[in-house]
């Protein structure tokens, strides 16, 4: 299948914003705080946008060498943002660089974890209690419908046809309950 939108930048940056808002406005829904447990900390806050953004990824890879650049742009934005988010809450110059790093190594470690174990529940249950939880004391309720809503989340974007997510805001997670 051919992606020759990927080749019209302005059109693939006005998808990648559009992607990138979807991203945040899920990881942003009060069941993972209120219900799920994951921290409503700066720390549980990004760990949810990991997830989200590498949920995007991993669909967009699915369909090959031809969307590694959109990929790559949402990675890019992702950290863009990440780097203005630490200036606004006051980190120096100095630092945001090094935490930015911190924060890539974060994410391509939580790939790392997530990528091999989205069809295995179990497995998946001890990568988020790894990852996303980050060891704390957390219910094997909240585990296991984290891990539900994941493979739910997969089987959802992996039902879009390619040319909707390159419509800007077309790609939708399914409800998070």
């Amino acid at each position: 299948m051919g992606f020759s939108w990927l080749g019209r930048r302005r059109q693939r940056e006005e998808m990648v914003d559009a992607l990138y808002a979807k991203a945040v406005a899920q990881a942003r829904l009060p069941i993972f705080y209120a219900e799920r447990e994951v921290p409503d900390t700066v720390d549980g806050r990004f760990d949810l946008l990991v997830l989200h953004v590498f949920l995007l990824m991993h669909r967009l890879g699915a369909e090959g060498r031809d969307t590694k650049a959109v990929n790559q742009d949402l990675f890019d934005l992702m950290f863009a943002d990440m780097d203005r988010s630490l200036r606004e809450m006051g980190v120096s110059d100095m630092a945001v660089g090094k935490r930015v790093k911190e924060m890539a190594r974060a994410f391509y470690g939580r790939v790392d974890a997530y990528e091999p174990v989205l069809g295995d529940l179990a497995k998946l249950e001890e990568a988020l209690a790894r990852n996303l939880y980050r060891g704390a004391e957390v219910k094997q309720s909240s585990l296991a419908a984290m891990a539900h809503y994941i493979q739910k989340q997969v089987a959802a974007l992996a039902a879009l046809d390619p040319a909707s997510i390159a419509e800007a805001g077309k790609a939708c997670f399914s409800e998070a309950a």
